[in-house]
């Protein structure tokens, strides 16, 4: 299979596949990265976030 990269389309058998996983009681957080002679080419992650998000709170924290 072909990954999309930083340098373009590369075989995934000639790169190093890394995957990590963050389950906390605030989120689940699943990330690949693909490496291609020690460069981070690819990198992809999927975050469900199990409570609900003030965004009202959150802009406030960001701008003041």
């Amino acid at each position: 299979m072909l990954i999309n990269t930083t340098s373009g389309l590369i075989d995934e058998t000639l790169l190093e596949k890394k995957t990590g996983i963050i389950n906390n009681e605030i989120e689940h957080t699943t990330w690949v990265e693909y490496w291609f002679e020690g460069e981070l080419v690819h990198r992809s992650a999927h975050v469900t976030l199990k409570q609900p998000v003030c965004a009202f709170g959150a802009a406030e924290k960001i701008g003041g």
